[in-house]
């Protein structure tokens, strides 16, 4: 960003545990910005456009800078839910110069189903039209769906005065959950979502039951892109269970030309592996768990992933998407071993 910005905003949160605060987003935002921390200022930069926090006097004072309205509401967003997240049930305080405009939120794409269809025993493709598919081409991958009722015209979140989403309620709720674009046809105007499909699962799996009742004319609609673009490394080091082959797959198929990619994936059985599209250097390490889901079974992933990151490269990047805990013991080893944040990505897509 530069000085000729023609989109600011000016904010002051107040947090009961304001320097605590200011540390988790350091902390967190090292993994989607460059970050630049001096002591009680942090300055943020990434593609939308940059943050300076600075702590003062018990408040976090906040100035934004974009070069679209659009790239500025995203940023107040973005930075809004992440700050009342890590405050958790602690008081926090929160309000800009100037309160969001009314009406839906800038980064709300309206989809419709075409199709939809099994592409190996537990993984379900769901095709949808987009009017708009440019933001889905390049940048990040993830999105979050946001399915609402049947039978109901649906209502879409606008935002509230601190920035956060305001979510319809009641009959009109909606059911948002976070997924990989798999892939993008531009000339055709579709996109493409990918639903690991739970066979033993008891608790509610809304996003998969959407996508195998899926029909021809559904309306949802989609928040995003947001978070895990194609990592741009000479390698790329790639760990994770089921819940994460569409986001490898897409990184697999748009790494550049010559990246040496390793993969580490537990699945169910063998017949998982055919979802993984093949190319020159890639290198992939399959677990089979079998039927066995408990927490035991999964050890057999971290372990393996354990040398692996253990002698990666410094400039190899890493991603890894799985089970919550098994993601917080990845990070322990990353950790340990100090490898370099701004080439990691480590989220996790479920918890068990």
């Amino acid at each position: 960003m530069t000085v000729h910005d023609l989109f600011r905003l000016s904010g002051s949160a107040t947090p009961t545990k304001a320097r605590a605060i200011l540390d988790e987003v350091c902390d967190h935002f090292v993994e989607h910005a460059e970050v630049r921390r001096d002591g009680d200022t942090a300055v943020l930069v990434n593609a939308l456009g940059s943050a300076r926090l600075q702590l003062i006097d018990g408040r976090i004072d906040i100035e934004l800078a974009c070069q679209t309205q659009a790239a500025l509401d995203l940023s107040r967003n973005v930075l809004a839910e992440h700050m009342f997240y890590f405050a958790g049930s602690d008081a926090l305080g929160l309000v800009w110069r100037q309160p969001p405009a009314p009406g839906t939120v800038a980064n709300l794409h309206e989809v419709t189903v075409i199709s939809a269809h099994a592409v190996t025993r537990n993984m379900r493709r769901v095709v949808f039209s987009c009017a708009d598919v440019t933001p889905f081409l390049t940048g990040d991958i993830h999105v979050r769906l946001l399915i609402p009722p049947l039978g109901r015209e649906p209502v879409w979140p606008g935002y509230r005065d601190d920035g956060r989403l305001d979510w319809p309620e009641g009959e009109d709720a909606l059911i948002p959950r976070a997924y990989t674009i798999r892939s993008v046809d531009a000339a055709e105007g579709t996109l493409a979502i990918d639903f690991l499909q739970h066979t033993a699962c008891d608790t509610p799996t809304p996003g998969a039951d959407f996508a195998r009742d899926a029909r021809p004319g559904q309306r949802a609609a989609l928040l995003g892109p947001g978070s895990g673009g194609i990592p741009h490394a000479p390698s790329i080091l790639l760990i994770g269970d089921e819940s994460a082959l569409p986001a490898m797959a897409r990184i697999v198929e748009e790494a550049p030309e010559g990246t040496q990619l390793t993969a580490i994936i537990e699945v169910e059985d063998a017949a998982e592996e055919a979802y993984l599209p093949g190319r020159p250097g890639l290198r992939v390490d399959w677990l089979h768990r079998g039927s066995d889901s408990s927490a035991a079974s999964h050890s057999r992933l971290i372990e393996t992933a354990r040398p692996a990151i253990e002698n990666a490269g410094p400039d190899t990047f890493i991603f890894i998407a799985c089970e919550k805990q098994d993601v917080r013991s990845l990070r322990t080893i990353l950790k340990r071993r100090g490898h370099d944040r701004s080439c990691v990505y480590a989220a996790w897509y479920w918890e068990r």
